[in-house]
């Protein structure tokens, strides 16, 4: 027989069934994670076509209510721009209407089977952005290290979210064990046994992401606090049972999710295809973050042939030395390369400026700005120069340098000299280190 459930109850159920499940559909990289190595096969070529309707919506209630533009910057990745916030708005308007409208019609006082398949949606959505976001971390790519220019780069002039993404890509370890908890979760997620204990962990985990989104200003505070929502509604169900056994010591019924069919059978068939989708999604996800990390951020990744800081120990412009001077417009005090199609020159102020760089086998190097818009034509290059080794740490760049003749030597520098690479870890400490 079926039980009937309180007003406010049904009420905040229909609400959620409506609100969240409008959330994680129109969120694309929560159906995304999903799809496991799929993703960039699908998600690629509907993307163009989910903005244009988003933005349709979005656009029009931006400009009504708020009297903003509100168009998804696709080549953004940010979670909280102005378009998401103002989805999220309508989403809230549709889902409160449309719980009026359910509660007002229908006169049912539960819904075990709706209970059931939502619970599933819900679970398969925050086990899939647990697993995608914790193999970003286990396979440390999420967040890499510094990069040879950033150990110049001085730390009051870092945002507090480079602070957050320096200070974990610096010890890989630390990154791979938050990943660590996220995968764990997400994997308890898929087995419909232990979702209720990975709903927990997920809170917890969620939590701590929260707190550094909202800390130190990540782009991602509106879709971390949805998913501590989506973890909270997991939980909701059991909440006594969990207060009797963590808080009052006392025995509880045991924990179980709701059947999805009155069939046994179905319901074991079901179970397996929730552990084989969390099982694609971590293994095909982790691949593809183990591609990204060798071929971008690991030992192996490609860098430029003259990889290195170089200190400029002389500075000739048109034949004349140029001495070391803060207060020179047209010295350079050091030069980075890192990636093979980029360096970074420092002025003798202390501005560390960006290029494009081309490097050919014969030695001639190119360099030109950055574009200011992402995916923009590279303006004509600004330096062609002529790039030789004079010995083992040293290089010699000569050629033409905004039309002037310009002869720079360098010196390389031991990134090793940096502490932040070579402190490293030490079991006894007598006093703490810091420098």
């Amino acid at each position: 027989m079926q039980t009937g459930w309180r007003a406010p109850t049904r009420i905040a159920f229909r609400f959620c069934v409506v609100y969240f499940g409008l959330f994680c559909l129109l969120l694309p990289q929560i159906l995304f994670a999903l799809l496991g190595a799929l993703g960039p096969w699908i998600v690629g070529p509907a993307q163009p076509w989910f903005v244009f309707v988003t933005d349709l919506v979005t656009g029009w209630a931006g400009r009504t209510f708020f009297g903003v533009d509100a168009v998804l910057h696709a080549d953004s990745g940010a979670g909280d721009q102005t378009a998401v916030w103002v989805l999220a708005f309508c989403i809230l308007i549709v889902a409160a209407v449309t719980t009026v409208v359910w509660t007002a019609f229908d006169r049912r006082t539960a819904h075990p089977r709706l209970l059931a398949w939502f619970t599933l949606f819900v679970r398969l959505c925050l086990g899939g952005q647990m697993l995608g976001y914790g193999v970003g971390k286990l396979v440390p790519s999420q967040m890499p290290g510094p990069t040879l220019t950033q150990l110049l780069q001085p730390f009051g002039d870092l945002s507090p979210a480079s602070v957050l993404w320096l200070q974990v890509g610096s010890s890989p370890p630390y990154e791979m064990a938050l990943g660590a908890v996220e995968v764990l979760a997400g994997l308890l997620l898929f087995v419909p046994r232990t979702a209720v204990l990975g709903a927990v962990v997920s809170l917890a985990s969620m939590a701590n992401v929260f707190l550094m989104n909202m800390t130190f200003d990540i782009p991602e505070k509106l879709l971390s606090s949805h998913l501590i929502l989506l973890a909270l509604f997991l939980l909701a169900p059991y909440f006594w049972r969990l207060v009797k056994v963590f808080v009052l010591n006392r025995a509880a019924e045991p924990l179980t999710q709701p059947p999805l069919f009155a069939d046994a059978r179905k319901n074991r068939v079901a179970v397996w295809l929730q552990v084989a989708l969390g099982l694609w999604i971590a293994v095909s996800g982790g691949y593809s973050r183990w591609e990204i990390w060798s071929e971008q951020d690991g030992p192996g990744s490609p860098k430029s042939a003259l990889y290195g800081i170089w200190d400029v120990r002389d500075f000739s412009l048109d034949g004349q030395p140029v001495p070391p001077l803060t207060t020179d417009e047209n010295r350079w005090q050091r030069v980075v390369f890192d990636d093979p199609e980029a360096a970074t020159y420092q002025r003798m102020n202390g501005e560390l400026v960006p290029a494009r760089a081309d490097l050919r086998p014969d030695g001639q190097l190119e360099l030109a700005a950055v574009p200011e818009q992402p995916g923009a034509e590279s303006p004509p290059p600004f330096a062609t120069l002529r790039a030789s080794r004079t010995g083992p740490d040293r290089l010699s760049l000569s050629g033409k340098l905004r039309d002037r003749a310009v002869v720079i030597t360098l010196e390389r520098v031991d990134p090793n000299s940096f502490t932040l690479r070579s402190r490293g870890f030490n079991w006894v400490q007598d006093y703490p280190y810091f420098r």
